[in-house]
């Protein structure tokens, strides 16, 4: 008899192969060798030689990459970290990297975090030799108490991705607590936004299975009396209470928003009459939600077109009379349009973000006066944001998914806005150059945009913007001269350059790109 000591029969569940360093896909030519753990070569052939390759099939579905193979903006894990720590009675245990751990937890708890992150480490010996994968499984069972936890979510960062640490073999409950394990690598995930949508799709998958066998517990606000529409997308806390009311004329009734704050609230969403796709990137979540039979409507309740085309898409979901919802749209549009007229923006400007409500704010800033020839968003092209596109083409916007950086600040500098919102080196660029701008995610995302209190919502902070632009010319005049690059800042004389240094040092890139090359050729 074995004197092995088994947690649960992990031992026993087949094991995947991996595939062989001949069948993995040459890059295309002039890519450059992996550098760091969001290397989009070395670290994707390392993960399909590890047996990942169906993780990574799936997450190049559902999140197509775009003119870069690694994020532009901070680790994708962020999100998922972000959605479990805002979860009740749900505990978050992270397997990377230290140096990326840390930064993930500091940022979590910067942005309001207010309880501990799991941590399990390994070296190159408990990575290779598959006692990391031992050691989470510890992990799980030492932290698994049905008194304190509903959930612990395990998520794998880059290396133990790329090494094919098996998340999929840790028992799927424990002492009554579920165990959801997921992999978020930045070579797979484009941004932090879709990186939600990992976990949310995840722990739908997981509820809806645990529907289907039986009985679930009730939402803890009880279950609504009416039809109910799941609001997809994480939103300002005021835009489900407008939503609700938009919806009662048609005797429906605002659900959950998922990512939710609890994991009752999961069936609750599931247990709907139709899915609101406010935020139009959560691919996972909606496959989730088709497979329980919902009905998924794209856009959102912003400005006086948006609000008339999102009703009226909702009560064709439902079945419901026009006449009821032209009853609702009469409701509210006037006031809508009241509210664009009382907050006119006149000026130009151009927007970009990787929130995923870009297209939504442009529209609303376009029906509130401003031209905006220009959006740019991280996130991909989907049919649930057709609806916006169309509308924004139809005005003369050119639309960039998957926008990077180089095309944000091109689009910037050829067109010189009076107003640039955008991400923080957009924002930074801007100010240079003397052009005032605003922080997309902390300014114009964290305010309400749907029904008569998002009509209004942006007015002030962006004309506020756009009337200092002097201020923003004395800023650029006092700062001229002050240099960049090599010479940013203040100097007593020239600084000490080494283009001798540079030199031999573009000499190595040049040399590994060439020996990236040769191996193409192999």
């Amino acid at each position: 008899m074995s004197d092995e000591v088994k947690y649960d029969d992990a031992a026993e569940a087949p094991v995947l192969t991996g595939t062989p360093r001949e069948a993995v896909e040459v890059l295309p030519e002039g890519t450059p060798p992996g550098l760091g753990c969001h290397s989009g070569s070395e670290m994707k052939d390392a993960a399909r030689m590890a047996g990942q390759s169906e993780l990574l099939d799936q997450f190049a579905k559902d999140y197509p990459q775009g003119p870069h193979d690694q994020p532009q903006s901070m680790c994708p894990a962020f999100g998922s970290l972000r959605v479990g720590l805002r979860m009740k009675r749900v505990a978050t245990v992270l397997s990377g990297s230290a140096c990326c751990v840390y930064g993930l937890t500091f940022v979590s708890h910067f942005y309001g975090a207010r309880r501990s992150v799991g941590y399990v480490p390994f070296n190159s010996e408990t990575l290779v030799t598959g006692k990391l994968f031992e050691d989470i499984r510890e992990s799980v069972h030492d932290l698994a108490d049905p008194d304190l936890y509903d959930a612990i979510v395990v998520t794998n960062l880059c290396v133990p991705t790329a090494s094919g640490v098996p998340l999929r073999l840790l028992p799927e409950e424990i002492n009554g607590v579920r165990i959801v394990g997921i992999d978020v690598p930045g070579f797979g995930v484009p941004t932090h936004a879709e990186a939600k949508d990992v976990l949310a799709g995840a722990m739908l998958s997981y509820a809806r299975k645990e529907a289907k066998a039986g009985p679930v517990q009730a939402p803890a606000s009880g279950k609504s009396d009416r039809p109910t529409v799941t609001l997809l997308g994480e939103m300002f806390p005021a835009d489900p209470v407008m939503i609700g009311a938009m919806l009662a004329p048609l005797g429906l009734a605002a659900g959950p928003v998922v990512p939710a704050r609890e994991w009752r609230e999961l069936y609750a969403a599931l247990d709907c009459g139709a899915v609101a796709a406010i935020h139009p990137f959560y691919t996972a979540s909606i496959r989730e939600f088709t497979n329980a039979g919902r009905p998924v409507v794209g856009s959102a309740p912003v400005g006086h077109d948006g609000t008339a085309a999102w009703l009226s898409a909702i009560g064709d979901a439902f079945g419901l009379p026009a006449d009821q919802v032209a009853a609702a749209q009469n409701a509210f549009l006037p006031a809508i349009k009241g509210a664009l007229a009382s907050a006119p923006i006149d000026g130009t400007i151009t927007l970009s973000g990787y929130e995923g409500s870009e297209l939504l704010v442009a529209r609303l800033l376009i029906e509130s006066g401003a031209k905006v020839p220009y959006v740019g968003t991280a996130c991909p092209r989907t049919e649930w944001s057709r609806p916006d596109a169309e509308w924004l083409e139809a005005k003369g916007v050119k639309i960039k998914y998957r926008a990077s950086l180089e095309d944000d600040l091109a689009a910037m500098e050829a067109i010189r806005p009076d107003l640039a919102i955008g991400t923080t080196p957009v924002v930074q660029k801007a100010k240079e150059m003397g052009v005032p701008a605003l922080y997309f995610t902390n300014l114009i995302s964290a305010r309400p945009l749907m029904g008569p209190a998002g009509a209004g919502s942006l007015g002030q902070v962006v004309n506020a913007a756009i009337a200092g632009k002097e201020r923003m010319d004395r800023m650029r005049d006092f700062f001229e001269g002050v240099g960049h690059g090599d010479t940013a800042g203040v100097w007593e004389g020239s600084p000490n350059l080494r283009p001798d240094f540079r030199a031999q040092h573009q000499k190595k890139l040049d040399k590994l790109a060439r020996a990236a090359k040769a191996q193409e050729m192999i």
